[in-house]
């Protein structure tokens, strides 16, 4: 909508297209309010958005620059008596700094020879011959696999070689074509490349807040396939379910016995002793004998803290875990198809549904306070119009003029890589990788590594996507272009090659969203602040920040009921039948405590294949 026809009055004004920003609009605007929702940038999202590869590069470009300087302007002509004007900051002078490009392919495509092509054309045409009698020999491996894994926990199953990183599994295939410069600038467009990383625990707010809502009709997911850990220089498995501790050869039959005890009395919620409150998780679980093997899988894997994390913090996390194990797949994690930037989007249409207005390039200038009330009663736009409003969310970096509110504590340290093969080959090449790699290995802090395949529409074809997070101690460059360069092939890697070469990286330093409460540090009393994304793995922190601001702003209404779908509205002047109506009221109630369930375009295949869930409606 153009500036000039923006209405001059609304319930609330939301400056910022973060995800907590995007909830608090879709549930205001839900409920009837009149909710304006601006943003200075040309894209929705924020430090939460998903960048093609193009789009990116401008991206980088626009940060390294510099925000453009702006013409302070003179807006006391629109003050009344007894008002005050609190001027915005621009959000993005220090959210993002150190930022480093570093790209290893060829300028250029290579030129396949002739005889090469040939014997390409050759293996081709052998392959398919072939195909039927490998599918049914697949077939009577996979009868006999399962027969002995039924009559035999050590059976006889196809071996991965996980003594490296890089380790390559099967025959050696044929040589492929490198990936040249010029063609991930040509492929651009196929890749959805997030500034954040997260993963959706299947049991978490966020997925229960999908469902609830119906926002969960507007995207779709994958699930994270399997769940890997960094240990002594190699990658491992790390057996998370049932069916992965009974097959897993990385673990002697007495751990796996311990480990299924452990995790049942994890479930049980078995009363902890008291003795351990004031002791670290990492004390318990070597008190419970479990083993160095196991003790690391807990610890850092499945509940995903540090060795100094108290006690009765890991034993929630470990559960937390575990009940998300299984709901929608062999992991508790999902990922949502063209990344993390399509969930603010998500909310973002539902507050347009209901008659939210959306104005990006478009931003706040200054707040309107009443001296007397500390309320803010309207805001003044970057054109100058004065916009009159019950409440104010903002962005926290649009408060950075205001030091001592948003100065962040700490910062995150993120790297973003495009390689071309995986960390762990497998049978699939479609698959979803979590990855934990513990402090004190190559780096101070613990990293969390999310590796995604195309099939999540995030790279091209014959690429993978890394992101790395982890807490700063340096520039983003210094805290983990070690890790790169052991884990995968760059020009510094000391050791020979067989591991996922690196085509084109990113790093920079991100401000971490886990800052203090802003509430009354001189604020006005209905002014909101959103924090940006945090360190954690999970959307916890950003749910709960706007189920409160929700409150805050309308403590009688509902947070985010079920939207109605379009052909159970009912229009003036229609008489819906009795089944009808009963339907209408069916879909709009309360869904159950579950959440629902996942539809699964497919079943999931235990080798990691493809699925497609998407969220009950």
């Amino acid at each position: 909508m153009a500036a000039e026809d923006l209405p001059s009055e609304f319930d609330v004004v939301i400056l910022g297209t973060g995800l907590a920003e995007s909830v608090v609009a879709a549930a205001c605007s839900r409920v009837g309010q009149r909710v304006l929702h601006l943003d200075r940038r040309s894209y929705y999202a924020a430090n939460w958005a998903s960048f093609t590869f193009n789009a990116l590069l401008t991206w980088i470009q626009e940060q390294q620059e510099g925000p453009q300087p702006e013409q302070g302007k003179d807006w006391s002509s629109l003050l009344n008596d007894g008002e005050e004007l609190i001027h915005l900051s621009n959000p993005d002078l220090d959210s993002i700094t150190n930022i480093q490009v570093l790209s290893y392919a060829s300028e250029e495509d290579e030129e396949v020879p002739d005889t090469a092509k040939e014997e390409t054309s050759a293996n081709s045409q052998l392959e398919a011959e072939s195909t039927g009698s490998r599918e049914e020999e697949s077939a009577e491996a996979e009868e006999e696999s399962a027969e002995a894994e039924a009559t035999n926990t050590k059976g006889e199953e196809p071996e991965v070689d996980q003594s490296h990183p890089g380790a390559s599994s099967g025959p050696s295939e044929p040589t492929r074509k490198k990936i040249s410069y010029a063609q991930l600038l040509k492929e651009g467009r196929r890749f959805n490349i997030d500034l954040v990383s997260k993963l959706l625990f299947s049991r978490g707010s966020l997925v229960d807040l999908l469902i609830r809502s119906n926002v969960s009709r507007y995207t779709e997911f994958k699930n994270v396939t399997r769940i890997l850990t960094y240990r002594h220089g190699n990658l491992q498995q790390v057996p998370c379910s049932r069916a992965d501790v009974f097959a897993s050869r990385q673990l002697s039959v007495v751990e796996k016995r311990k480990l299924m005890r452990f995790l049942t009395s994890c479930i049980e919620e078995t009363e902890m002793d008291q003795a351990y409150s004031s002791q670290p998780y990492s004390k318990y679980l070597q008190d419970q004998q479990l083993g160095e093997n196991l003790q690391h899988f807990l610890l850092h894997s499945i509940a995903m803290v540090t060795e100094d994390t108290p006690t009765e913090a890991g034993l929630a996390s470990t559960r937390h875990f575990l009940r998300s194990l299984g709901r929608y797949g062999n992991s508790p994690f999902l990922f949502p198809v063209y990344g993390l930037g399509e969930i603010p989007q998500c909310f973002c249409r539902m507050s347009a549904v209901f008659g939210g207005i959306y104005c990006l390039r478009h931003s706040v200038s200054c707040l309107i306070v009443d001296k007397d009330a500390n309320r803010c009663k309207a805001v003044i736009d970057s054109r100058g119009q004065r916009i009159s409003c019950s409440h104010f969310v903002v962005e926290d970096g649009y408060l950075g003029s205001r030091s001592s509110v948003t100065t962040p504590t700490r910062l995150l340290s993120r790297a973003i890589l495009i390689t071309d093969s995986s960390v762990l080959p497998s049978d699939s090449e479609q698959q979803v990788s979590m990855v934990t790699i513990p402090p004190g290995e190559v780096c101070q802090s613990a990293v969390k590594m999310v590796e995604l395949c195309s099939s999540t529409m995030t790279c091209m074809p014959g690429t993978y996507l890394v992101h790395l997070t982890c807490q700063s101690v340096g520039s983003a460059f210094e805290d983990l272009s070690q890790l790169v360069t052991k884990m995968f092939q760059t020009p510094e890697s000391q050791e020979p090659g067989g591991r996922p070469s690196v085509l084109w990286s990113l790093y920079f330093n991100m401000a971490d969203g886990s800052v203090p409460g802003v509430e009354g540090q001189g604020l006005p009393s209905n002014v909101h602040v959103c924090s940006g994304p945090e360190g954690s793995l999970d959307h916890e922190h950003s749910i709960k920040q706007a189920e409160l601001i929700f409150q805050r702003i309308l403590p009688d209404e509902e947070f985010c009921p079920p939207a109605p779908n379009p052909e159970d509205i009912i229009y003036d002047g229609e008489s819906p039948t009795p089944s009808a109506e009963e339907d209408s009221v069916k879909e709009a109630g309360q869904q159950e405590e579950s959440g629902g369930d996942l539809k699964e375009a497919g079943q999931q295949e235990e080798s990691g294949g493809d699925l497609n869930p998407q969220l009950d409606q």
